[in-house]
């Protein structure tokens, strides 16, 4: 925890030593996400494993690497496998590589994620953006850190979600003809899913998407002054009252629905993006 900015320092070194020129967007892919990656022109690809002090994703259909190339004429950082606390990580951990995409230059911060539907109004294959998050991990990425360098330690949160970048969103969902969502999403640690008694509070408190990740990035993204915005893919609607069993294999199916559109949404919503 002492370390973390010598940590990022040392990893986005590294990493413009093997890359060079530096990039203007960053990109998290989620599970079942993967798609947005095979419209970039990649120039370099560095798996994770290689890069120091840089978690690696445990997670089955995370690929585990940083891919480098341009997207609608942007050069842009991609995450092509995220980390999770429910893999045992620290809060530290999971944010670090948000921490080393800004240090390596990128502006905005565009996020991808699957989640679990809470509002009775969507349905499987939707795509929501999320315009405000409740934290219930039970734990923060910036607790215990003091560092000036890392940024302000009290973050404002009164529009953690860019309103620029969601009208830019919008627009490019308008002029693509792709229907959107848009709702709180909260997250939560997991691993498990949801209880019928658990999802019922999550709505009661005005959630619309459930998630395991997402927030804590967005919490560090504020402090280190990303730009950033979310999509949410809803692989399944939970109703408390009619609570069907689903499969992490569900999940991601479900999620592939939605892919084509997310993707086609970032490529179109990047390019309208203003330096």
């Amino acid at each position: 925890m002492e370390h973390v900015y010598e940590s990022v320092q040392e990893a986005a070194a590294f990493l413009q030593g093997k890359v060079g020129a530096k990039p203007w967007a960053a990109i998290v892919l989620g599970t079942g996400l993967g798609g947005v990656g095979e419209r970039i022109a990649v120039t370099h690809e560095v798996p994770y494993e290689a890069i120091p002090h840089f978690p690696a994703a445990t997670v089955e259909s995370h690929r585990g690497r940083l891919i480098f190339g341009t997207l609608s004429g942007r050069r842009v950082v991609a995450m092509q496998g995220r980390i999770h606390l429910y893999e045992g990580y620290s809060p530290h951990q999971v944010t670090l590589p948000v921490r080393i995409m800004r240090a390596l230059g990128a502006e905005l911060l565009l996020i991808n994620s699957a989640a679990g539907g809470l509002n009775p109004h969507f349905r499987a294959g939707d795509i929501m953006i999320v315009t405000d998050h409740i934290n219930l991990i039970g734990d923060n990425p910036l607790r215990g850190l003091s560092d000036e360098r890392l940024g302000e330690r009290f973050p404002d949160m009164s529009k953690p979600y860019d309103p620029e970048l969601i009208r830019m969103v919008e627009e490019a969902a308008a002029d693509l003809r792709i229907a959107i969502r848009h709702g709180v999403y909260v997250a939560v640690a997991g691993p498990s899913l949801e209880t019928p008694a658990e999802t019922r509070m999550l709505r009661m408190l005005g959630a619309d998407a459930v998630g395991m990740s997402t927030v804590p990035e967005v919490i560090t993204a504020r402090q280190v002054g990303f730009r950033t915005m979310a999509l949410a893919a809803v692989t399944n609607v939970n109703l408390p009252d009619r609570m069907e069993p689903i499969s992490v294999e569900q999940v991601i199916a479900n999620a592939k629905l939605a892919e084509p559109r997310l993707s086609a949404l970032v490529e179109a919503a990047l390019a309208r993006a203003v330096r």
